[in-house]
């Protein structure tokens, strides 16, 4: 079984030893970078399984090496959890609706950051199990479990790991309410260490990414969600 590769981008020297030490005594095979230019071209080369990646960045933030690795189809799947210090609450929201998978508030302990990476790598590793293998078309959107692609009248639309499974799976089950603690448990798994929140921040990137056909992710105010029921 080939080792799991982790790429860290973080700039603070102290921080960036503990993660690297804490991720290579569990056996992970990791590399590191201490800015952005260096740490995007790090992701590109390798093309890693998890992206442990900080906000607050020399160079190139990390805001902006998320939104070009989801531009790319090469990394557009890779997995990424933000780095940050509790005051940047409305960057880790922004970093959320870019496409990454998780985040991680400084100061963290050795145990809470290998429980995140964990969860972040079997919701990945799990992929398209965790979502029923049918195909499912609804009008001008197509949802293909076989490329984890969703298409909007042919173009594809970039959908994050997360994202994918969350519209594949409010629309497996088209007029059925959800909580986000639900949403939570059924898309992410029952051991993501993640807020609902998050669930809030998926579900408008994805409203945006469907354009016009955003409707059939209906609001239910007080409860969650639920994909319209196309009669």
């Amino acid at each position: 079984m080939s080792t799991i590769q982790i790429v860290i981008v973080e700039d603070e020297p102290d921080i960036l030893e503990v993660i690297r030490y804490t991720l290579k005594r569990e056996g992970f095979d990791v590399a590191t970078a201490m800015d952005g230019k260096q740490g995007l071209r790090l992701i590109q080369d390798t093309s890693p399984d998890l992206v442990l990646l900080d906000i607050m960045l020399p160079g190139i933030d990390g805001l902006e090496i998320c939104r070009r690795l989801r531009a790319e189809p090469s990394c557009e799947n890779i997995p990424i959890i933000m780095v940050s210090a509790k005051g940047e609450e409305s960057d880790v929201v922004l970093g959320l609706g870019l496409g990454a998978d998780d985040y991680i508030t400084k100061p963290f302990s050795p145990r809470e950051l290998l429980a995140r990476a964990r969860a972040v790598l079997r919701r990945g590793a799990a992929g398209q199990t965790q979502v029923r293998n049918t195909n499912i078309t609804v009008d001008r959107l197509d949802i293909d479990i076989k490329k984890f692609t969703a298409f909007v009248d042919g173009e594809k639309i970039t959908l994050t790991a997360t994202e994918f499974r969350l519209l594949h799976f409010l629309a497996s089950n088209r007029g059925r309410v959800f909580t986000r603690d639900q949403l939570l448990g059924h898309v992410l798994g029952n051991d993501a260490m993640v807020i609902d929140r998050n669930i809030d921040v998926h579900i408008r990137a994805i409203r945006k990414k469907l354009g016009s056909d955003q409707q059939y992710i209906e609001t239910i105010r007080g409860v969650g969600y639920r994909f319209k029921d196309h009669n």
